[in-house]
């Protein structure tokens, strides 16, 4: 299996792992330099730089030697520092999930039929925060991204659509059965062994190999990075005791967390020289 990885998602992933480490913008050119080392050419890093402009992602700015810089906007920071919580913080599914398998967040929301386009919106980002569906205008998600659902929903303007609850299930059917309604599985396991068999064998070659390179801990940690910030948002860390005894999001969440302890700071050494 071969992964794909697009200039705009890893300008995304440089700048949540390394970007907002630096002092002051980011220049043009070691945007191009660094995203050169894992794989992409300078006029796709130039394209992606110039949309992610447009999105309001990251604001023009000048480097201390006058050069053309970009730094990220505040949307932007809080939109990374809601991820860290979300690609650094309790695996998904794992055992602290467990503590929380009767504490649901709830959004309710109704969008006149004149304004629908915006029903699409709240459904699409409701699904990109990892929500499930319950029934039409109704989603579920496990309470600990109120706060994220928050500022995505004050972001975009939604607030005055929905009301968000907090509280238990108390049937009818076992809530096992209910969030296997809610959420496709089959699909999130999928997305757990495609990881694993992309990135398992990369951290068995670490286990028995040569320490890597900072150039080498860097590529390797970016690329692993942009496969694995999207898990935790596709499973949003359901409650352990509701999934199958055999979930592989233990497995991967196990392998990120190492590939992490072992790439990420030595990866930090290059992206500052």
């Amino acid at each position: 299996m071969v992964e794909q990885h697009t200039p705009r998602s890893l300008i995304v992933t440089f700048y949540g792992a390394y970007g907002r480490s630096f002092e002051g913008p980011v220049p043009v050119s070691a945007l191009i330099r660094l995203l050169g080392a894992a794989g992409m050419d300078a006029p796709s890093v130039r394209s992606s730089v110039s949309r992610l402009k447009r999105r309001g992602f990251l604001v023009p700015a000048r480097a201390a030697d006058g050069s053309a810089a970009y730094e990220l906007s505040a949307e932007a920071r809080q939109l990374l520092d809601d991820g860290d919580r979300r690609i650094y913080g309790q695996p998904a599914g794992g055992a602290g999930a467990a503590a929380e398998a009767d504490d649901w967040l709830v959004a309710v929301f109704s969008v006149p039929e004149q304004e629908r386009h915006k029903r699409h919106l709240l459904r699409s980002r409701l699904a990109r925060l990892g929500f499930g569906a319950v029934a039409p205008g109704v989603w579920i998600a496990p309470a600990r991204l109120y706060g994220e659902t928050e500022h995505t929903l004050e972001r975009l303007h939604l607030t005055p659509y929905v009301e968000l609850f907090r509280g238990a299930h108390l049937g009818f059917a076992p809530t096992a059965e209910a969030v296997a309604r809610w959420w496709d599985l089959t699909a999130l396991a999928k997305q757990h062994e495609e990881f694993l068999d992309l990135h398992e064998p990369a951290l068995r070659a670490l286990q028995s190999g040569p320490e890597p390179t900072p150039e080498e801990a860097y590529r390797g940690y970016l690329l692993v990075l942009d496969s694995w910030r999207r898990l935790p948002y596709a499973d949003p860390g359901l409650p352990r005791a509701l999934l199958p005894a055999d979930w592989p999001g233990d497995r991967a969440a196990a392998v990120f967390a190492e590939l992490h302890a072992r790439l990420r700071d030595a990866g930090a050494r290059y992206a500052q020289q």
